[in-house]
């Protein structure tokens, strides 16, 4: 850099000075300056270590700031049987099934860089979202009636909203010109709670994640790693896979970071593109509304998972600013409930057989999602 301002000020000084002779308008010849003096200079020092970055040509834009909606056309939840035999009583809480006319709600995300250098970024991010549920035919239930009865999931999805709030770091290290490393991990409080009426703080989720890659060009970016995370319902432990990749004529692309999402990328042009192609959503969510979990000295999570099939279109409607509509078909992967005796969670993976205390079914529904974002430069 030094040689460079040198250059450039030796450079500086030269103009200036034939500039100054030729203002004096006289007969005094001034000898041409000698430019092969500068034959051995560099224009840049070899010693200075130089690092990929973390953005790949044409790839969607990172979003800084996301706020939207959720919307879930008519599906139905069929409940499994629960006898509830911790409460020292025989009742069974019998299945049942009760349509949905419609669930959904807003979403928040943020993902701000506090340190954005060229060997090292690091972002926090905060979350939010909600889920109501509209039945078709909510049960009007009176003081006559016995409640305990009343299944209790059908309870928690009429009386309460599931809603999942937590907090991200992400770190982009950047090892040298074609290796990365990314680091991830967040906390998550996810239940049917108010927030005047917040659940306990002990039974929070925890996920993180590790990639080690290699950035070959411009153009291509893929890594290997492993994740510890809740998006199967339940906690598990799995191999990531990552590949952002665009074509050399830059028309399409994929953006993949297996099995979280997967996506194909078509560039329109660069203020909207459209990705088709899925991503994996859930999390673990403590209820404590109906009153049959209250009671119990078990503490009861929903394992909460679903696939989204989707095609996202994104546009920009004002410099930095990004509209985004999806629309796709959510199925449903996992809505069982454990039981957690201690109060603290357990691993059961793909090949656990620990039984679920309510085996039951979401049936699939249609979805849309619209979001407006502040999108990175």
């Amino acid at each position: 850099m030094n040689r460079i301002l040198s250059i450039v000020l030796l450079l500086g000084a030269s103009i200036s000075l034939h500039a100054q002779v030729d203002s004096l308008a006289t007969d005094t010849l001034v000898e041409e300056e000698d430019f092969s003096m500068y034959d051995n200079v560099d224009f840049a020092d070899p010693g200075v270590k130089r690092f990929c970055t973390s953005k790949v040509l044409d790839l969607s834009p990172a979003k800084f700031i996301t706020i939207g909606y959720d919307y879930q056309a008519r599906h139905q939840l069929n409940s499994g049987a629960y006898n509830a035999s911790i409460l020292n009583t025989t009742i069974n809480y019998p299945g049942q099934s009760t349509a949905i006319k419609s669930s959904g709600g807003p979403r928040f995300n943020a993902n701000i860089p506090v340190i954005s250098r060229n060997n090292i970024i690091i972002q926090l991010g905060a979350n939010y979202l909600q889920n109501d549920y509209t039945l078709v035919n909510p049960v009007d239930r009176n003081p006559a009636q016995n409640p305990i009865l009343y299944p209790p999931m059908q309870q928690t999805i009429e009386e309460s909203t599931l809603r999942s709030m937590g907090f991200s770091a992400t770190v982009f290290k950047p090892l040298n010109e074609r290796q990365f490393l990314i680091l991830q991990a967040s906390q998550d409080w996810n239940g049917d709670y108010n927030f005047g009426d917040f659940q306990d703080m002990h039974m929070p989720t925890f996920s993180a994640a590790g990639i080690f890659g290699w950035k070959p060009s411009d153009r291509k970016m893929i890594g290997f790693g492993a994740t510890r995370n809740y998006r199967a319902g339940e906690l598990n432990y799995i191999p990531v896979f990552l590949l952002n990749w665009t074509a050399p004529s830059r028309k399409w692309g994929v953006e993949i970071l297996a099995p979280a999402r997967g996506h194909y990328r078509r560039t329109f042009s660069s203020r909207s593109l459209l990705l088709i192609g899925y991503e994996l959503e859930g999390n673990s969510y403590v209820l404590s509304k109906p009153s049959v979990f209250q009671e119990s000295e078990s503490t009861f999570v929903l394992r909460r998972s679903e696939l989204r099939f989707r095609a996202v279109y994104e546009r920009s409607i004002k410099s930095f600013i990004w509209l985004s509509w999806q629309v796709g078909y959510r199925y449903n992967y996992s809505y069982n409930v454990d039981e957690l005796a201690d109060g603290q969670d357990f691993f059961r993976g793909f090949f656990g057989e620990q039984p679920f205390a309510i085996e039951n079914d979401l049936t699939n529904s249609f979805y849309t999602m619209f979001t407006i974002n502040l999108v990175s430069p």
